[in-house]
This record gives C-alpha cells, structure tokens and sequence, in this order.
C-alpha cells in the first residue's frame, strides 16, 4: 500500500451513490466525465464506495 501525498491534491469527490465496484480505471473515468461533468485529469481525488460501503476506491 502506498502513502498519498496530499500536497497535489486541490479538491476532494466523495461519490455518495452505489458505485459498482467491478469497475477499473477506464470505467471510474468516464463516471466522473459522464455523470459527475467533472474533468477527471485535474488535482483532484475522488473516492467510490460500493453497495456494502465497507471498500473504497480512489482515483488520483
């Protein structure tokens, strides 16, 4: 496991609605694009919890 260093982050996501889980990268991205309208290449760190909320995922 890695340390994140929170110096170059500028913004924090919270997804507060059920993320499937199953999804890589390429799949978080386009839910930030798509039904976010965020740009998923600037400073920011978004976090998806699934169904059961007990695991996150994290995309830098």
């Amino acid at each position: 496991m890695r340390m994140l260093n929170l110096d170059i982050i500028d913004r924090i996501y919270i997804a507060c609605v059920y993320t499937d889980m199953r999804k890589a990268i390429d799949g978080l991205t386009a839910i930030v694009q798509e039904h976010f309208k965020l740009d998923p290449f600037t400073r920011s760190l978004l976090l998806f919890c699934g169904r059961r909320c007990d695991r996150i995922k994290a995309l830098l």
